[in-house]
């Protein structure tokens, strides 16, 4: 079937949030519905003392429908009996960014080259994603490896989204502004 029950998903086994943590930057994505980075889209996990993992964000966003700006995101990550499934609070540096609470879910990573993430923000009465968004990280701005991409179509095939992702740029629109 072409979608996917969510609880059926396979996630990272034995998650290793330590190697998980450095910079990533998008290659693709596959949007929610509403306001959404649209791209030069550069992710930041760290890990504190404690082991609590936390994010920084940024990328191109347009709001006010023409007005292009880069916006900076935060999140804090709560742990599940699940390692490689974790609560997702966040929120934006200005205050008409949105905020609010997801699913984050690492379904594949190699910790140096490419990773995977999922996020369903509303399941269907059957179980399946209603709306959800995943990103494809990789280590290099350049994009994936050769060798990760088939792994990367598999595991889109998995989730349901394949040709469902868009690539995501790198201009350096952040760096400048």
């Amino acid at each position: 079937s072409t979608r996917q029950h969510v609880s059926n998903i396979q996630v990272m086994q034995n998650f290793d949030r330590s190697r998980y943590t450095g910079r990533w930057y998008a290659v693709a994505k596959k949007d929610p519905v509403g306001l959404f980075l649209l791209d030069n889209v550069v992710a930041q996990f760290s890990v504190d003392g404690s082991g609590k993992m936390t994010a920084t964000a940024q990328g191109r966003v347009i709001i006010l429908n023409n007005w292009e700006m880069c916006a900076n995101m935060f999140g804090t990550f709560e742990d599940t009996p699940d390692p490689a499934k974790f609560k997702m609070r966040y929120w934006g540096a200005a205050a008409y960014l949105q905020s609010g609470n997801d699913d984050h879910w690492v379904i594949d990573t190699d910790y140096d080259n490419y990773a995977i993430h999922y996020s369903c923000r509303e399941v269907d009465l059957d179980g399946t994603c209603l709306d959800g968004y995943s990103f494809i990280f990789s280590r290099h701005p350049t994009g994936l490896r050769p060798e990760d991409q088939k792994i990367v179509t598999d595991k889109k095939k998995e989730l349901c989204f394949l040709g469902k992702y868009r690539r995501v740029s790198h201009t350096g629109f952040c760096e400048s502004s």
